[in-house]
């Protein structure tokens, strides 16, 4: 069978610059950073203050008590943009076209604000007994399976979890199982919601989260910023979704994946070159092609440097030529999330033609010498672009995505 090519046709998202992928591109756009005070804790119990949280989120908004009862946060999330970008697909999804669809959603922590809370009655306060429906708010599958009884989904449906390229690595799973025709279409994506104080405080004892905010590239980043979220995609074939007449926002064209085989916590520049390597590999296209790298960027000294050098090696020469932003300067590090918030992102600058800026830079650093867009967002029309996720413990996950279509009116 030939590979199809696969489109893009949905769009969901609610994350701290907007609860729609409108108001999220528009913050984006703007630079905009949702970096603000955390959701008050006890005084003195962090060390660092602010975060990228979901303000004003009310589960009731979106769905009825007794199911917001069953879901964590982080499923309501997955369900919430879930829906979004179906309805952006228009996608019909009938059981004969249900039973050919998959979906493939990632998340690094799953239901932590459930199993922070219920843990907490057992050893801190004695209960006896936690909530019934523990297991099914902690179960990092919860929002996959919620999805698939939304819509009735009876094809191939899995979570993946590693760590902060959970959800590139399951975009680019849903991609490949299209590409191959073992589905005609997918929802894929990621959702995560880290702010529970258990979990804060073991990012807390790492040390790698910074005291203000977000400065991805800059010479005076302290550190990452936790963010919370969710995006989906609405995967199908190329030719199918032209046939139907729908919306396309680009095309996904290429997945590479490596491993450092290195250490736990510390990013190694070969991996992550072998992975966009890979990537581009797989879409077949050249890297003087690539236009725009939408960065891992978390703000750490470690990282941004590791990935500038990751980037110079995969790229050569032509990495002086490319624009290299970190979105997570606006959103947030949103752990499993992370790659599906900045796969939405960067299909939205290629239908644009806008590319998003590296927020909260204020001074540039010798060892990131690449073009980090910053501050300001950038009019550039580019045909293709990368997406790169590198997560704790070596795993990388790289997409390549294709401008195609026409605007949407």
């Amino acid at each position: 069978m030939t590979p199809r090519r696969v489109a893009v046709t949905g769009i969901g998202v609610i994350a701290a610059p907007g609860k729609t992928r409108t108001a999220f591109w528009e913050a984006l756009c703007a630079g905009r950073s949702a970096i603000r005070p955390m959701t008050p804790l006890p005084e003195g119990s962090i060390r660092f203050a602010n975060g990228a949280e979901v303000i004003d989120f009310h589960a009731s908004t979106y769905m009825d008590e007794k199911e917001a009862d069953l879901l964590d946060r982080f499923a309501q999330f997955a369900l919430i943009a879930a829906r979004e970008a179906v309805t952006d697909s228009g996608l019909d999804l009938t059981a004969e076209m249900a039973a050919r669809t998959g979906i493939v959603t990632g998340t690094s922590a799953g239901g932590k604000t459930s199993e922070d809370r219920e843990f907490y009655s057992v050893y801190g306060q004695g209960a006896a007994r936690v909530h019934p429906l523990t297991i099914a708010r902690t179960m990092t599958n919860a929002g996959t399976s919620r999805i698939a009884q939304e819509y009735g989904i009876v094809g191939p449906s899995y979570t993946v979890s590693t760590a902060c390229a959970s959800a590139a690595h399951a975009i680019g799973q849903a991609f490949w199982m299209i590409r191959q025709g073992q589905v005609d279409a997918a929802i894929a994506g990621g959702s995560e919601a880290p702010f529970s104080f258990g979990f804060l405080k073991a990012w807390e004892a790492m040390r790698i989260v910074a005291p203000d905010t977000c400065r991805p590239f800059s010479r005076d980043r302290k550190g990452l910023i936790l963010g919370e979220g969710a995006a989906m995609l609405v995967l199908e074939p190329l030719d199918t979704a032209r046939a139907r007449g729908a919306h396309i926002w680009g095309e996904i064209a290429g997945f590479g994946m490596s491993s450092d085989a290195y250490h736990l916590t510390q990013p190694l520049a070969a991996g992550a070159a072998r992975a966009m390597r890979a990537a581009l590999a797989d879409a077949g296209v050249e890297p003087s092609a690539v236009g725009y790298i939408n960065a891992h960027g978390t703000g750490t000294l470690t990282n941004d440097a590791t990935e500038t050098r990751a980037i110079q090696e995969a790229f050569g020469e032509h990495a002086g030529r490319l624009a290299v932003s970190s979105t997570k300067s606006m959103h947030g590090h949103a752990l499993g999330a992370a790659g599906a918030l900045e796969a939405a992102a960067t299909l939205l600058a290629l239908h644009d033609g806008v590319i998003p800026p590296t927020a909260n830079f204020l001074e540039a650093d010798p060892e990131c010498a690449l073009d980090v867009v910053p501050n300001v967002a950038r009019t550039a029309s580019v045909e293709w672009a990368l997406s790169n996720s590198f997560a704790f413990g070596g795993l990388n996950a790289v997409l390549v995505f294709r401008k195609t279509g026409l605007p949407k009116q």
